[in-house]
């Protein structure tokens, strides 16, 4: 358990919270009350459903009211990204001018060098099918004041929250003469958003201009824009948010072949297996995530947790998959274990796209139990099914019987990624 979960144990016990919560449907704490604990700002910033503490439970949710007040309750408050099957299919391609000589594309590591290249290289205005959109505000605004309606976890339970001058903070807000888009930008992948990110500063500009207002939430990962437009149907409904489009977008050449895959497939060698424990991580892309960002700094358990919205369980799952590929390791320093980058993955991430990629497929196909079940969708067209992996790998003698299945499910996830490479 974080300290974060320990810290709300201790609040939730003071003040009665779920019991008050039970009785008046809701229950509001201040910051005061908060700090008695930990700064209230590491204490509410929870950008996915995963990183709630545990004692909030499957259902309980905090949103911010004013500037020193937060309600929770039972408030559905997230929502999933859009199943991302096969990247390169949606990719446009989008280019920089030549005579920037400032920009390194193979170096874009923050939320906000992102959005200000994605502005340079008229991503965004492809996107909404617009043009001269300039970046007009950024940074820490109050909300103003209004009132929304947000669903609960119960059919037909809606839930009236009144906000006044909360904090809110806008990644990017991109206008033209005839729209204003709002960008909520991550450089982390995630499995789902609050959707508070877009909703608090649409509410607040859309009662400060007569524009149309488009919210964009932008993940950059993988040298990958990934934009998606979205709309509240009722500007008064939290729970009102709808997709409108989603594309994905590279600075660089992402055009990768079955031919091509099937040389890299071919030029591998089996190595052998890492002394690691076999991965459990099924999201290849947050494994890639991890990578890039331990290309900034080395990170602990619980800065990996808080980054990606993991329990810290998670954190060394993703931390064992870089370490079995040797993109990262462990070290103690003054300030304790952290996770660090390895030679190896600092230069992978310095290649363009297409050799990334194919760098990243060799050190999956140089294990056996990947190289075998990749052989078998190229013969069949199809990624074998978690249980003839299982079976496999306990012939491999690769984990313990009761892991099996668990784990193969992450081999699938990682074959799919190979799969997905390819336009």
């Amino acid at each position: 358990m974080s300290l974060i979960d320990d810290n709300w144990k201790i609040l939730f016990e003071k003040y009665d919270i779920e019991n008050e919560i039970k009785k008046n449907g809701r229950f509001y704490i201040t910051a005061d009350q908060i700090r008695e604990v930990k700064e209230p700002r590491l204490m509410t910033k929870f950008d996915t459903k995963e990183s709630l503490p545990s004692v909030f439970g499957n259902k309980l949710a905090i949103l911010p009211v004013t500037r020193g007040k937060y309600v929770i309750g039972e408030f559905d408050l997230y929502q999933d990204f859009p199943i991302l099957k096969n990247d390169i299919k949606q990719m446009a391609c989008a280019k920089i001018p030549d005579y920037l000589e400032t920009i390194d594309i193979n170096d874009i590591r923050s939320e906000a060098g992102a959005i200000n290249i994605m502005g340079i290289a008229s991503i965004l205005d492809d996107f909404l099918g617009e043009y001269n959109m300039l970046q007009t505000v950024s940074g820490r605004m109050g909300s103003g004041t209004f009132s929304f309606k947000v669903n609960g976890f119960s059919s037909g339970v809606e839930h009236i929250i009144d906000v006044q001058n909360s904090q809110v903070e806008i990644d990017g807000g991109f206008e033209n003469e005839n729209i204003f888009a709002i960008i909520e930008g991550k450089n982390v992948v995630h499995s789902n958003f609050l959707i508070r990110q877009l909703y608090y500063p649409t509410r607040l500009w859309n009662s400060k201009i007569n524009k149309p207002i488009r919210p964009v939430f932008m993940v950059y990962s993988n040298n990958i824009f990934r934009l998606l437009e979205y709309q509240f149907t009722d500007i008064n409904s939290y729970s009102s948010l709808q997709l409108v489009q989603e594309r994905n977008y590279s600075l660089e050449d992402i055009a990768i072949s079955p031919e091509e895959i099937k040389d890299v497939y071919r030029s591998v060698g089996i190595e052998p297996e890492p002394e690691v424990t076999f991965v459990q991580a099924d999201s290849f892309n947050k494994v890639i995530s991890l990578v890039e960002n331990l290309n900034d700094s080395p990170m602990s358990a619980t800065e990996i947790a808080e980054l990606f919205g993991f329990k810290e369980r998670q954190s060394d799952y993703y931390f064992n998959a870089c370490k079995y590929l040797g993109l990262a390791e462990k070290n103690k320093d003054e300030e304790g274990v952290k996770v660090y980058i390895t030679p190896l993955g600092k230069g992978l991430l310095k290649l363009p796209y297409k050799a990334r990629q194919f760098e990243y497929v060799k050190l999956i196909l140089q294990h056996q139990i990947f190289n075998e079940m990749f052989g078998v969708f190229l013969r069949t067209g199809d990624i074998p099914d978690k249980y003839f992996i299982a079976n496999r790998m306990n012939e491999l003698n690769i984990c313990s019987e009761n892991l099996l299945v668990r784990r193969a499910s992450s081999v699938r996830g990682w074959l799919y990624w190979i799969a997905s490479l390819v336009n």
